[in-house]
Formats: C-alpha cells, sequence, structure tokens
C-alpha cells in the first residue's frame, strides 16, 4: 500500500521536480542531463563496465564524495576485477567525482520515479549498492532489492536537526529501511537514531566515521613552494584562508583579515566559497570591502599577489591543496546555521583551524576537534578575531595545532577497515 501511494504522489510530483532541476541547472550556468536523471545512459558510456560486476556507490554531492574517497580506494585495490560507478545529484558533486581515478562511470543519480529507476538499475546492473550518509528513496532501494541486488548504507549518520524531521515522517521512511541489506552507523547514537525511525537493528552496526581515514599528507617545503607558485602567491606571505564559506561569512572573515592587516604586514587572503556559482556574488563583497583580489579563473603565470590582497577560488576540487599551503584556516558553514563542514581536511594535512559555532552536522568532529586540541571554537565575532590573531601571531601556536590534527586522524582512523568487512558479505 506505502509504495502504491508513493507511487501515485510521484506521478503528480514529477513536472514540479523537473521544473526545479531544469531552473537550478540553467541558473548555475550547467546542462540539466535528463537522460541520466531518467535512467538513459547512452551505450558508448557503458562500454568500461561492459561484462565486468560492478559497485555502485553513491554519493549526493561533494562531502559525500570526499568522505567515500578511503572506502573508493580500498575496493579499488582489493576487487581489481570490479568496475566502480559513481552517481551523485548536485553538479558540484558529479565535477568532484569526476576527478576520482577509481572510478569507471560517473553519472547522475535517477529521479525516484520507477521507470527511471528501472532503466538505470538495468543499464548498470549492479552486484552491490553503497549509499553514503543517509539517502533513503523508496522507488530505487524497492527496485534494486526486487532483483536481487543488496544496498548498503555506508557512513550513515543522522543529526540532531535530521532526527526530528525523520521522527516526523517515520512512516514514510520505516519501509524503504527495511530493505536495506546493511547499515553501517557512524556513532552509536546515529545507529540508535536510525533503528528507531524503522532500520532493522540486526542489520545495523556502528562502523565509524570514514571522514577520519583521511589520509595524512602535511605537504613538505617542496610542495609548498610548488603550489604557492602556482597560485602566483610568494613564500613570505602569511595565508588565512577562509574554506567553505556560505553568504554572510566573507565578510566576517574579511572584517577580520583587514584590522590584521593594519599591524600584520605580510598577510594574505584566500576565499573558498563552498559553491563556486556563488563567485560573483562574493566577488562584489570583496569589491565593496576595497580589497584588490583576483578570480582563480582569471590568474596568469605572471602575476604575483602582495600583501593586503585576496584570492577569490571559483573553481572546485582544490581545497586540500590550499589548505596545505595555508597557515590558518577557517572553516565555513560554521559563522551561519549552516551546520557546519568538514574539520578534518585541514586536520589531515597539519594546519592550525578556526571554526564557528553552529557544528550539527559535525558534532563528533568538532568535539574532537576540540579534545585533541587541533583547532578553536569561535562563538562570536570579538572571539573569531582574537583566535585568528593569536594564530596569525605564534608560528609556535600553528605547530602545536596543526601537530595535533595529525595525531587526531592517525588516532580515530579504522572506519574503512569496518565497512570492508561488511562489503566482502556481498562480494
Amino acid at each position: 500500500m506505502f509504495f502504491f501511494a508513493y507511487n501515485i504522489l510521484s506521478i503528480f510530483l514529477l513536472l514540479p521536480v523537473i521544473i526545479y532541476h531544469f531552473y537550478r541547472s540553467i541558473s548555475r550556468g550547467r546542462a540539466p542531463a535528463f537522460r541520466e536523471r531518467f535512467g538513459i545512459i547512452p551505450a558508448e558510456n557503458l562500454k568500461e563496465i561492459k561484462n565486468k560486476r560492478v559497485i555502485w556507490l553513491h554519493a549526493v554531492s561533494v562531502g559525500e564524495s570526499i568522505a567515500a574517497r578511503p572506502l573508493l580506494k580500498e575496493l579499488r585495490s582489493r576487487y581489481p576485477d570490479h568496475a566502480i560507478v559513481i552517481s551523485n545529484t548536485t553538479e558540484t558533486g558529479r565535477s568532484i567525482s569526476n576527478t576520482f581515478p577509481e572510478k569507471d562511470l560517473c553519472i547522475y543519480f535517477p529521479f525516484d520515479f520507477l521507470p527511471a529507476v528501472s532503466a538505470s538499475l538495468g543499464s548498470i546492473r549492479p552486484q552491490l549498492i553503497i549509499i553514503m550518509e543517509t539517502e533513503i528513496w523508496p522507488n530505487f532501494t524497492k527496485v534494486a532489492t526486487g532483483r536481487g541486488i543488496p544496498v548498503m548504507l555506508a557512513n550513515g549518520r543522522i543529526s540532531d536537526r535530521s532526527f526530528s524531521r525523520y521522527k516526523k515522517f517515520d512512516w514514510f521512511f520505516r519501509q524503504p529501511l527495511k530493505m536495506f541489506s546493511s547499515l553501517c552507523m557512524q556513532t552509536a547514537t546515529d545507529m540508535e537514531r536510525i533503528v528507531e525511525i524503522g532500520a532493522s537493528k540486526r542489520r545495523t552496526a556502528v562502523s565509524g566515521n570514514l571522514k577520519y581515514d583521511i589520509p595524512l599528507h602535511p605537504a613538505n617545503s617542496d610542495e609548498i613552494k610548488s603550489l604557492r607558485a602556482r597560485y602566483s602567491i610568494p613564500e613570505n606571505l602569511t595565508l588565512l584562508t577562509a574554506a567553505s564559506t556560505h553568504a554572510g561569512e566573507e565578510q566576517y572573515l574579511i572584517d577580520v583579515y583587514k584590522k590584521l592587516a593594519l599591524t600584520v604586514n605580510n598577510l594574505f587572503l584566500i576565499v573558498v566559497p563552498r559553491h563556486p556559482e556563488r563567485a560573483s556574488e562574493v566577488s562584489s563583497v570583496l569589491k565593496e570591502s576595497g580589497l584588490i583580489f583576483k578570480r582563480r579563473t582569471q590568474l596568469s603565470p605572471d602575476d604575483i599577489f602582495k600583501p593586503g590582497e585576496a584570492l577569490l577560488v571559483d573553481t572546485i576540487g582544490e581545497m586540500m591543496n590550499l589548505y596545505s599551503i595555508s597557515d590558518v584556516a577557517f572553516v565555513g558553514g560554521s559563522f551561519v546555521p549552516t551546520g557546519g563542514h568538514n574539520l578534518l581536511e585541514p586536520a589531515s594535512v597539519g594546519v592550525a583551524t578556526v571554526f564557528g559555532p553552529h557544528m550539527t552536522n559535525f558534532r563528533e568532529v568538532s568535539e574532537l576537534v576540540l579534545h585533541y586540541g587541533a583547532g578553536i571554537q569561535a562563538n562570536t565575532t570579538e572571539e573569531l578575531f582574537m583566535s585568528i590573531q593569536s594564530l596569525i601571531m605564534s608560528v609556535e601556536l600553528r605547530r602545536v595545532l596543526g601537530q595535533n590534527g595529525l595525531k587526531l586522524i592517525r588516532s580515530e582512523g579504522g572506519a574503512t577497515a569496518r565497512h570492508m568487512e561488511n562489503i566482502a558479505a556481498y562480494l
């Protein structure tokens, strides 16, 4: 009865969904890719996976794609004869996933419309489906399990904010959740929550957070020199990077930067909006603030930045390089109520980190960062200034926080191995 009602509803929602995706794609300057979203994958794209056993991994967007990286590397290493297909919902997620050497094919995840799901699964014919974090699509799960394809939830989590929403609609999630063959949750709290919503306790386990399995790679002096040259940044400049920022956060960081630049004569700012399509908006903020800056896409080999200037990064896929050359990093989505972003990325390269009070989506991570002394949480604009100032003024403090970040990553890893134990049962 549930699925019958859901499919009747999906017919009425199909047109609004198409209009939304069309508007979203065109407004961001990207093709809508409706063929793939309706499960139509060109035959030439399927050549790489033809006659191979397929592992299909779905990651909604950038964060989930990056979190899946340790798992993808281990899958490729342990199952070299399998083809790996990565699907994404967002355009930015697709762009990132397309750069992963482990994948054989990148596609858009189909609309959860019965014909689209059936066509997509019919073309890919996976042996196993792995869904990152918490994506629950009734038709996709039902059709896959109906065809004997195990569906596994990896790195599962349910944030405080999401849990209240899931609880209100547990009647909706209960049926598809029971169809998952295995649910690997990040923490005991996540496990309790998803069981309360409707997942089978017998099939649910605590497997840890894949994000802790980020490879450690603090850049050496030669790598830093090469990367700085790539971004036209002289070696003598102290770099403050505002990473994964959202609307409103750029102005906070610009204010801090301008105030610090009055007394620190070798300071330089890098601004990396979470969504590159906001580059024009952030560009206007930088202009109004009176800062001299250049966009990443406009840099030429002859450019050389000066103290007090800024780089606006309007590309994707360069965040880890930018963290590697930074002296201090502010991780965005945390000074506005967005829920925060991944503090483990700067920790993995040994960079001192500052973040704001809004970390509901990364509560466990932020608590660990504070426990290990790998970062500073600023709750007010004054604390933000004081925290960044203390790090800019003290090389030793930056070194201690950076080393503590590396220690955190070394100590908290192991989730990939626990996930692979689960995966081995199906492959």
